[in-house]
């Protein structure tokens, strides 16, 4: 027990400690004092007296002064009657061998063994089996004799044991252990059972047994029949806590299989018994109960994961999960059919003890009478017991053999019958192993199966017979990773002749992949993978799929593709007509959240369009599938439900922004974003008509993976059998469905192909028919390219939908603002410059301050038509006063913005400020909770190069603390929002995209507009802005604002980093800037208070720090019902450590810019927005991999 486990005990539970270390200090000095031959055995049922030495005996005792002579014959005599009474009745009357010899396994009689084995743990090495009762020390000694499945003393009428069975029909039996020792001894024969062993030790006890069989010279190992019997997997889970992926269900499994494959491979005739690991949780009982006298400390410590936590703890939830998928692999490895190769060898799960509970006295209490002295150890009553289970398993048909044998109950042996004279195998048990009746072939029911007459010139008239070669480019996916594996060791695996778009193992008679469908049109048909192997096999010939592979990657895999294509001489490649499939997209997803700029939807469709491009000038005769990429995200479902037998410790490993985290967290919200991002990305791309240039060459999006539907069972819970091991990759099951779905999008016309994909639709084969027999493009479907649709084009509104469950304010008037929940706000306010006073809102008028429709103050209509921070609040608080409306002065309400303002002007604002709340009667001054949202900046930084000292960062900052200064000086109970002003580089991006933006931008912001590229004048305003962010975050969280209980200033950073929206054409989407390209209109603004109200909701730490201009009612956030309080420094408990400034390069990871395609961005473009130098320099100095080259925002 390590010091960690110790802290985390209970009181309980170290007074139990305690004790237990003090009864065996006292045991051990009681039997110092003790002779040798005299000295009692531990009894923890006695209260125990401290012995001390005598006057005539004042020594510690050894054997000499104790006088003592070993007498093993009297140790041996007892032994015996110690075993005397667990003797068995065989009542078989037909005990005879076959005739002759068997040759199958599958007509193996009981006389037929002449040599039995065993492997396994301390359960098989018969730990403490003949122990006295209380003495725990003896539980050491290995009683092999005894054993339950290999043990050999004397007779079945005295011991029952699984050999001693075996030898009442076959008495020259030999390999059985007898007496006391380790393996190592002479006695202990082919018992090869090591104490302690766990799963992975087993292939080292098959070397050192088959070496022993091989140097035995009474075995014959060609001929001898032999029985092994394998039950391990104890004490993997007794220390499975302790490191879960080293005794994961899978990694168990797989050692089980590399010590039967040494077996399967060296040893001849022989027949495994692999016995089911028990449900250990039993043990708990036996251990719990009070009554009962167990040395628990000794329990504990033989098996700590097992029982030193609670019943409803977490970890005895995944004790009992992966007890039970121990048990599930043991039994997929058997029914793989592994072993069953040969007619002289077969593994036979023998399952009695899967669902063994505690045997019981008759009062109820667990009978520690069928367990050693250290109630753990099976006793020789148990050994006795396991032993009649397992011959009567034995002789069960495979499919109904018992599998809740209760060791308590009376065990009659079987006998085998006259009809049924065998040890059962599946074989002779007519028994279908359940992935053995799976067969993922396919019928193709279509008549017209000819090629074109004469060959088709056209891609827009291919027919299926005409495709003559076949490729594929991706990533695991299309690599085949783990299709046909049953444990995650073998995940390393390319399965590529199963691959559902480019394998061609077998026929389509039993594997289903594109290319075995187009060989019932093309027998001739080139260019599929077969077998395993990575990319670079001669195998996989045109499957370059890569594991792991990015959209980055996919030009080189289209480039080694070309290749391969021009210089293989069984392809003509100006002639030959080509299908290439090609889906990308889920390892980006995985990363996404780990650096976005990257893995920007204008990237990845960058990424894909070089690719396509590549196809399109080098490739002749080809149809490209791009083939939309998965929503990875329903796969969440298999690592969060419980139930779900799935590594969720592997989830970081495989796609750690998807599988982990919260349901709600930002992470999952990027990637969704982004999902659909990179679809309409490439959506735009594609039906820009770029690849329809000429007749012999197109691409067609294959959308069907776009909405998957994630498999469930009956009940309701996540079908893994469409899953690899690792539940993330589809095994075969799951590809032949993909393969079916792809074939069926071919032939459904440009514009009514299915958008979802479900798992478990019986999905039958589409054939071509006389009115449509070519594979569908967008000119034989009639299609034609949607028309953009301006996104200039007002929206009807710009409001928003929010429902949250808990919308009352505090049972009480909090008093501290780190309770303040958002209906507990009555009053709102706002200081700023002219983006609070709402200038541009409309678009076309730009003298005008809209202030009712300002993001922080306005409050004009409500949420559903104007999304503003006051109509959000009002859902929670609907008597809010403060709030803005029109555009007059008079009702301005608590907005004391003015345009063009700049900080200095902040303080005046605050004074103002403070004197209207004071003079108002519409409030309570002292007891209202008010909310101040505060952001200016844009002015200073547009005028700075003009006068430098005036707008300096330290005059920056200081101005802001003059204001918050006031607040906290002047005003009770205030929450105030900080908001970081945004990087405003982005404008010469707006500029730059129209003349009238550059007109307009160069008198409204000269300083950010006028410098060249690259010079050192903007190299440094750029630095200023970037300062201006971190001193006054710096200034925020110095502590300064944090002695008043009902005052506190959050920073907002949902401006840190500027995501500038695109629109279709991948240009800078200028509906969400007003008419001068600098303020934003109605729907930029609404953006602004959705940004700003979910920054409220996410805790200091956590909070978004870009937006990304995505119009979306349903994006507004409700507050955590576990904390439903407006975040701050302290509630999020965030330590002030953490927010070290960034004010030195080294120390900012966060300046880059986001890059990522918002909603309708079309990846044609070649607008790619990337990191500062700044992030450059940081990216250099930590070794990070990526190595883009980026232009800044």
């Amino acid at each position: 027990m390590d010091r960690d486990d110790f802290i985390t005990m209970s009181k309980t539970e170290v007074e139990k400690l305690e004790e237990d270390y003090t009864f065996l200090s006292v045991c051990l000095w009681n039997n110092m004092m003790e002779p040798v031959g005299q000295k009692k055995p531990y009894d923890f049922t006695e209260m125990l007296q401290i012995q001390c030495p005598s006057q005539e005996n004042p020594y510690f005792f050894t054997y000499k002064n104790s006088n003592y002579s070993s007498t093993p014959e009297t140790s041996n005599i007892k032994e015996r009657s110690q075993e005397r009474s667990y003797g068995t009745n065989v009542p078989c009357f037909n005990q005879s061998p076959s005739d002759t010899v068997p040759v199958s396994v599958h007509n193996l009689r009981p006389a037929d063994i002449q040599v039995i084995a065993a492997l396994g743990d301390s359960l098989t090495a018969g730990n403490g089996a003949a122990s006295k009762p209380h003495d725990v020390l003896d539980v050491l000694t290995q009683y092999r004799g005894i054993s339950w499945s290999v043990g050999g003393n004397e007779n079945i009428s005295t011991v029952t044991t699984l050999a001693n069975i075996l030898r009442e029909f076959n008495p020259s039996l030999i390999g059985y252990s007898t007496g006391t020792g380790r393996e190592t001894t002479e006695n202990a024969a082919l018992n090869q059972a090591v104490a302690g062993d766990k799963a992975e030790d087993v292939p080292a006890q098959v070397r050192r047994l088959v070496d022993r069989m091989k140097n035995d010279t009474r075995i014959n190992l060609q001929t001898d029949w032999k029985l092994v019997t394998l039950f391990i997997g104890g004490n993997d889970l007794c220390a499975f806590c302790e490191d879960p992926i080293r005794y994961s269900p899978e990694n168990f499994t797989y050692n089980i299989q590399i010590a039967l494959d040494m077996l399967h491979e060296e040893v001849p005739r022989t027949f495994v018994n692999l016995v089911t690991v028990l449900s250990i949780t039993s043990l708990r009982e036996l251990y719990a109960e009070k009554n009962v006298s167990c040395p628990r400390i000794i329990m504990r410590l033989s098996c700590p994961c097992v029982l030193k936590y609670d019943d409803n703890s977490s970890e005895v939830e995944q004790l009992v999960n992966f007890n039970k998928r121990y048990q599930e692999r043991t039994k997929e490895l058997v029914e793989s059919g592994r072993y069953d190769t040969r007619e002289d060898f077969t593994v036979v799960l023998q399952p009695f003890l899967t669902h063994v509970n505690m045997p019981k006295t008759q009062e109820g209490l667990p009978d520690s009478s069928y367990f050693a002295p250290d109630c753990f150890h099976f006793s020789q009553k148990s050994h006795s017991q396991a032993a009649r289970a397992l011959w009567n398993n034995m002789l069960e048909p495979v499919g109904k053999k018992t599998d809740n044998q209760q060791i308590g109950d009376e065990i009659s042996l079987k006998c085998p019958s006259e009809a049924e004279p065998f040890l059962r195998t599946y074989k002779n048990s007519n028994y279908v192993y359940a992935n053995q009746t799976q067969n993922y072939g396919s019928q193709l029911l279509c008549e017209d199966r000819s090629p074109s007459s004469p060959s088709s010139t056209s891609v827009h008239s291919l027919k299926p017979a005409d495709v003559k070669i076949i490729a594929a480019l991706g990533d695991s996916l299309t690599a085949g990773t783990g299709i046909a594996s049953y444990n995650l060791t073998d995940l390393d695996t390319e399965y590529r002749g199963l691959s559902w778009s480019i394998g061609g193992d077998a026929s389509l008679e039993n594997v289903t992949t594109l290319p075995n469908i187009f060989r019932e049109f093309n027998a001739m048909i080139e260019g599929y993978s077969t077998g395993t192997g990575n990319e670079s096999d001669l195998n996989a010939f045109l499957n370059q799929a890569v594991p792991g592979a990015e959209a980055e990657h996919l030009p080189t895999q289209a480039r080694t593709l070309l290749r391969l294509m021009q210089n293989d001489s069984r392809i003509d490649f100006n002639a030959d007509w080509k299908i290439i499939t090609v889906l990308i997209g889920g390892n980006d997803l995985c990363n996404y959240c780990k650096d976005p700029d990257h893995y920007s939807a204008v990237n990845f469709t960058r990424r894909i369009q070089e690719t396509l491009d590549i196809l399109h000038g080098q490739v002749p005769k080809a149809l490209v599938n791009l083939v939309e990429v998965m929503d990875i995200l329903p796969l969440r479902q298999l690592f969060v439900d419980t139930q779900v037998p799935c590594p969720t410790y592997m989830a970081d490993y495989l796609c750690s922004c998807v599988l982990t985290g919260e349901e709600n967290s930002k992470n999952l919200t990027m990637v969704r974003e982004a999902v659909r991002a990179y679809q309409l990305g490439v959506q735009g791309l594609v039906e820009s008509g770029r690849y329809d240039t000429h007749e012999n060459f197109t691409v067609i999006i294959q959308p069907f993976l776009r909405n998957p539907k994630i498999p469930l069972g009956q009940d309701g819970h996540p079908d893994v059998s469409y899953f690899s091991p690792d539940c993330f990759h589809p095994n075969q099951k799951g590809h032949s469905q993909l393969a079916r779905a792809l074939w069926n999008a071919l032939l459904q016309p440009v514009g009514q192909k299915a958008d979802s994909f479900d798992f478990m639709v019986d999905a039958v084969l589409s054939c071509p028919t006389q009115a449509t027999p070519f594979l569908a493009t967008y000119k034989n479907s009639n299609y034609t390219h949607p028309t953009v649709v301006p996104t200039s084009e007002p929206a009807e509104n710009w409001g928003s939908d929010l429902s949250c469950s808990e919308q009352t304010p505090s049972s009480r008037v909090p008093t501290s603002v780190h309770e303040l929940q958002p209906a507990d706000i009555k009053v709102i306010g706002a200081l700023g410059d002219s983006l609070t006073t709402a200038v541009g809102a409309r678009s076309t008028d730009l003298q005008t301050d809209w202030r009712g429709l300002s993001w922080s103050i306005g409050g004009d209509e409500t949420l559903e038509t104007r999304t503003t921070l006051p109509n959000i609040l009002k859902k929670f608080s609907p008597n809010i006063f403060g709030f803005s409306t029109g555009s007059s002065k008079e009702t301005a309400g608590f907005n004391a913005a003015q345009k063009g303002a700049t900080a200095r002007n902040m303080s005046a604002q605050a004074r103002e400020l403070v004197e209207l709340m004071r003079s108002s009667s519409k409030i309570n001054f002292k007891e209202d909770w008010k909310l101040i949202t505060v952001l200016v900046g844009g002015n200073d930084l547009c005028q700075y190069c003009f006068d430098k000292e005036t707008y300096s960062v330290h005059n920056y900052v200081k101005h802001l603390q003059d204001a918050l200064d006031v607040f906290y000086d002047e005003l009770p109970r205030v929450f105030v929002n900080m908001v970081e002003i945004l990087e405003i580089s982005g404008l010469r991006q707006i500029a730059a995209s129209s003349s009238e933006c550059a007109l307009t931008g160069m008198n409204i912001c000269p300083c950010f507009l006028n410098p060249k590229e690259n010079s050192s004048e903007l190299q440094e305003i750029k630095r200023v802005n970037r300062d201006f962010q971190a001193e006054a975050l710096q200034l925020v969280n110095s502590g300064r604002y944090e002695q008043r209980e009902d005052f506190a200033v959050v920073v907002q950073p949902f401006f840190r980093n500027t995501l500038l929206p695109l629109d279709r054409d991948g240009k800078p989407d200028l509906s969400f800037f007003a008419a001068d390209c600098f303020h934003f209109s109605e729907k930029g603004y609404a953006e602004m208070a959705m940004a700003l109200w979910n920054n409220m909701m996410e805790p200091v730490g956590e909070k978004q720090t870009y937006n990304n201009f995505t119009y979306d009612r349903s994006k507004l956030k409700c507050p955590n019902p576990e904390k439903p309080f407006l975040s701050t420094m302290r509630n999020s408990e965030f330590r002030n450590s953490a927010l070290n400034s960034e004010k030195t390069e080294p120390l900012v990871p966060y300046w880059a810019v986001i890059v990522a395609a918002v909603a309708g961005v079309l990846v044609g473009s070649a607008l790619i927005w990337a990191v500062s130098r700044r992030t450059t320099r940081h990216r250099r100095q930590t070794e990070t991999e990526k190595n883009m080259k980026t232009t800044s925002l």
